[in-house]
């Protein structure tokens, strides 16, 4: 695989196109490699979708390395799979590697934001896996970071650093189905009965406390890891924080949002599984947006979740969006492609077309290239991660409504809920994020 540089780089990727689909600006940093040297990226968190990440960038010709999991088993895999140099269980190695250019969270969402902030300290570009952050004062820390370190921070929003679905976004701002109030998301899957489970000693080759990280300590049982991180509050943000987040980002994109909604109302409990998740199975959320946007009118999100049930309705997609026009209407499925239909539910036009991985770390590499901002840049992330986490407080709360002020990212004269703006952190721990670091 010959190394990237920045002629064959561009050669492979439609930069400018690109750039200007994402609305990309300009990012105040210098380069410190050469045009003609090769990339050096660190992966943290090797699932599946930590490899697929790696292959799509190697593809690219960056060469990957360090596998790093606390899980010996999936960083010796992932070596070989992405033919990296080292297989680590430590972040660290990757941060105090000054050789390495870049990082790729792929790790459980309680390590997103801890890791992203301490990679820009370290000097280092970020990939980080969506949702970006495990509560909202955490995205605002990772904002902050990437500002201040000049670096580049992609959420792995990958829907948004592809040209099909680019180029269905464009067709709903200009006005192919006419003005676009309202969007609606879905997720509607069956998800396993996790059951419950008792404490018990980790499985030989699992540094259990080096996973568990800056978030506080739970004994370790056997329906916590790998995949069931996402149901506990420390370590995940349900399936509103796992495949919601995908839709409602693909809501603010269309409706060209970048703010936080001020009202949030709905209703979100565990109605069907009797297991050791703590996140909801059912849950129906509305979030309004003001007047005075780039639309000039109030708009509304709509997310629905069914994690009972793999039966979706009307639509043939399991988890999609859809825009509502005065004159038609556009659904998006991320594994699909796209619909647009006229009055009378007539289809107009249509894409079909899977998100793409490679693309979307094509992206990546050339807004660091180019001094420019990502097109699913860490603050367009903050918000799309702000929605699940708002759904969520509404839910942990008990409550049915909330107002919330987009300025401050606090919930008005709702102390129970601000309280869920945030985390705690293990008591010394070398990752939590302290208030010091703002």
């Amino acid at each position: 695989m010959p190394p990237l540089t920045r002629r064959n780089f561009l050669r492979r990727t439609a930069r400018g196109a690109a750039a200007a689909a994402c609305g990309a600006c300009a990012l105040p940093t210098r380069q410190t490699r050469g045009a003609n040297e090769r990339f050096v990226v660190g992966m943290a968190g090797c699932s599946g979708r930590g490899i697929a990440i790696g292959t799509e960038l190697r593809k690219l010709g960056v060469k990957i390395a360090y596998a790093c999991d606390p899980d010996q088993s999936r960083a010796e895999q992932a070596k070989k799979s992405l033919e990296a140099d080292q297989a680590a269980a430590d972040l660290r190695r990757i941060l105090d590697d000054r050789t390495v250019d870049a990082i790729v969270i792929a790790a459980p969402n309680h390590w997103h934001a801890p890791a992203a902030v301490l990679a820009c300290q370290a000097g280092k570009h970020v990939y980080v896996e969506k949702p970006c952050s495990h509560n909202i004062a955490e995205g605002r820390r990772m904002i902050e970071a990437a500002r201040r370190s000049g670096k580049v921070m992609q959420v792995g929003s990958q829907i948004r650093g592809t040209k099909v679905f680019q180029e269905g976004i464009a067709m709903v701002r200009g006005g192919a189905i006419g003005k676009v109030l309202v969007a609606k998301t879905w997720v509607s899957r069956k998800r396993p009965d996790i059951g419950h489970c008792r404490p018990s000693s980790p499985p030989a080759g699992l540094d259990y406390d080096l996973w568990v990280g800056p978030a506080p300590m739970i004994p370790y049982q056997p329906n916590l890891l790998h995949y069931n991180w996402h149901w506990w509050y420390n370590f995940g943000n349900g399936d509103a924080g796992s495949r919601g987040v995908h839709q409602l980002d693909i809501a603010l994109w269309g409706l060209d949002i970048k703010t936080h909604p001020t009202r949030i109302a709905g209703f979100g409990e565990k109605l069907y599984f009797d297991d050791d998740k703590q996140y909801p199975d059912t849950q129906y959320a509305t979030f309004e947006y003001p007047a005075g946007g780039p639309k000039d009118a109030k708009r509304l999100i709509v997310y629905e979740q069914r994690i009972w049930t793999p039966y979706w309705g009307q639509v043939d997609c399991e988890d999609g969006c859809t825009f509502y026009g005065d004159n038609g209407y556009l659904t998006v499925d991320m594994h699909q492609g796209w619909k647009l239909y006229g009055p009378k539910n007539v289809l107009r036009k249509e894409a079909k077309k899977m998100f793409d991985t490679g693309e979307h770390c094509a992206d990546f590499l050339d807004a660091i290239r180019n001094s420019r901002r990502p097109c699913a840049d860490i603050e367009i992330g903050h918000f799309s991660a702000a929605l699940p986490h708002l759904a969520n407080i509404l839910a942990r709360t008990g409550r049915r409504q909330l107002a919330f002020d987009p300025a401050r990212e606090r919930f008005l004269d709702a102390p129970d809920a601000d309280v869920l703006t945030t985390r705690t952190y293990r008591e010394g721990h070398w990752a939590r994020l302290f208030d010091e670091s703002r």
